[in-house]
């Protein structure tokens, strides 16, 4: 999955970028979901295994527009793996309290813990996404953030967490049918927000803003997927598959024990 890799010092160009790929995968999307199980098998021992370990943090940060699926890839790729060893933390509007503090402050504390896996559902970044398009801070003051963030997650590195950051790639058709859905389907109506259609009308400023964070912020330590997300269970797959990847990469052992030689259970 190196290709949705965005390498240091790439610009990124989201047009370029086919949100209904699925050229890392041979097979369909039976095959797909299979495999899917698969991974998250996988994945399921590799946690258990970073818990017992505990040595090593791995943050999760996922980002994409409305409907983009940031919901649906924490349910379906960490199905089943122990809630103690995992974490998920959603960053909302700020308060008024946070908003007294420097924008990082309120992300901080929630950063992984040793043998602790953490998913981010929105991060850091709204702050040079969510904060740009609306004009909430001047230009001067959010571009100075994307070394202010560079910085932070290389001292994050640095005391031992590693970082992945997905963009989950929707097309704006994609968008259009899944807000649709929202509006058709009964259930799903709580979903859906007048406020979604305000911000689909800034689709390009939106785009402009994570391509210019991503090429701004896709580091050797922490680097940015661009993850073709219109098929559900191709973007499962490839978030999968990458985390599997990089836990099996730690080359983790489990903790030696107590020496059990002579032990009896009466």
């Amino acid at each position: 999955m190196d290709q949705y890799r965005i390498a240091p010092g790439t610009t990124v160009d989201l047009s370029e970028r086919d949100a209904r790929d699925k050229s890392g995968f041979d097979g369909g999307k039976k095959n797909g979901k299979d495999r899917l199980r698969e991974l998250a098998v996988r994945l399921e021992a590799l946690q258990e295994l970073m818990y017992a370990e505990g040595r090593r943090r791995l943050l999760v940060v996922l980002q994409a527009m409305d409907t983009g699926g940031k919901d649906g890839t924490i349910r379906h790729v960490f199905e089943g793996v122990n809630p103690q060893g995992v974490d998920v933390t959603s960053f909302k509007k700020p308060g008024a309290h946070e908003l007294a503090r420097d924008y990082l402050w309120r992300i901080h504390e929630y950063v992984p813990e040793d043998g602790e896996i953490m998913i981010f559902n929105r991060s850091h970044y709204e702050d040079v996404l969510v904060v740009r398009v609306h004009s909430l801070v001047t230009e001067e003051r959010w571009s100075r953030r994307f070394d202010h963030i560079n910085d932070f997650e290389r001292m994050l590195t640095d005391e031992g967490t590693t970082i992945i950051k997905f963009f989950l790639h929707i097309s704006r058709e994609e968008q259009a049918e899944r807000l649709q859905s929202r509006l058709d389907e009964p259930e799903k109506n709580w979903k859906f927000s007048h406020a979604d259609l305000a911000e689909r009308a800034r689709w390009n400023e939106y785009v402009a803003a994570y391509e210019d964070a991503m090429s701004r912020t896709s580091t050797e330590w922490a680097p940015w997927y661009v993850v073709p997300s219109d098929r559900k269970w191709y973007r499962n797959l490839v978030v999968a598959s990458v985390l599997v990847d990089t836990l099996e990469g730690f080359g983790m052992e489990y903790p030696q024990g107590d020496d059990l030689s002579g032990v009896v259970i009466e």
